[in-house]
């Protein structure tokens, strides 16, 4: 797992260093819309591996940015949701889509809809930002 080093140049470099790489900011992106199970997360992600998705959700779960709940139950069920740190990404993630959904526009390139916020408010603009798939 990756250490959290006492120092960095600038902010964005510990932000890269919390929700960097490939798999994170997606992870996260579909915590979004309420808690999940991990079979549920490894449907929607689709390539990843088992192992790589552990990984993954263990490094959020150590920084900070997702809890993980065990229920006692065989099989063994396992939620994960985000923390009120994890929900602070929200605005974040929202605006990056949007970014990116224009982007998705101006070069003809179909994307999915925005999920809804956690408050049942969309993006302001969301819809028209881009085609639905």
């Amino acid at each position: 797992m990756k250490q959290i080093k006492p120092q960095y140049n600038c902010s964005l470099e510990l932000a890269m260093e919390l929700v960097g790489g490939k798999w994170k900011l997606v992870l996260l992106w579909h915590l979004l819309s309420g808690t999940k199970r991990f079979s549920e997360i490894k449907r929607k992600l689709g390539d990843i591996t088992q192992k790589m998705l552990t990984l993954q959700l263990r490094e959020l779960e150590a920084a900070g940015l997702l809890t993980r709940t065990v229920y006692p139950v065989i099989p063994p069920h396992v939620e994960y949701s985000l923390t009120e740190r994890g929900i602070e990404l929200a605005p974040v993630l929202r605006g990056l889509c949007a970014w990116s959904g224009k982007y998705a526009v101006e070069k003809g390139i179909t994307l999915a809809p925005l999920p809804p916020s956690r408050d049942g408010k969309d993006l302001p603009g969301a819809a028209e930002s881009f085609p639905e798939a």
